[in-house]
């Protein structure tokens, strides 16, 4: 898989202006990367930084989409469901809950100084990791 490739899977559903302005790169680059060209290390861990990507997956291929950081433990987190609840987690209610941490862990890594919350990020980011399904 090339990078134009890795990139277009990591813009998804949004706009090529709406993810250039995101990652603070302009869309003539982005589209420039797009079209095949390689960026820089130093352009590429911007992007990787800014769309909570690993910048192994997105320079390479290889490794998770997202950072490790995002990873959540998917056992870990539904014995403390069923801990806190004393009941044991049904299907759904798992997939609820590994939604609301994984998108509470991107807001709170992306959460500007001024307390803005990038709600449209962390809902394209949740479309990638759906797809992903990492164990």
């Amino acid at each position: 898989m090339s990078f134009s490739t890795r990139l277009k899977t990591l813009i998804g559903e949004e706009s090529i202006s709406g993810f250039a302005r995101r990652v603070d790169i302009s869309e003539a680059l982005i589209r420039k990367y797009l079209k095949g060209s390689e960026p820089s290390l130093a352009k590429a861990n911007q992007i990787a930084m800014r769309a909570n990507c690993s910048l192994e997956w997105l320079a390479t291929g290889c490794g998770y989409l997202y950072r490790q950081a995002e990873v959540v433990d998917k056992s870990a987190l539904n014995a403390a469901f069923e801990h806190v609840n004393d009941k044991k987690i049904s299907d759904t209610e798992a997939e609820n809950l590994l939604k609301i941490v994984t998108g509470y862990q991107y807001l709170r890594a992306h959460k500007k100084s001024d307390g803005y919350l990038d709600i449209s990020g962390m809902a394209t980011f949740l479309s990638i990791a759906k797809q992903e399904k990492p164990e």
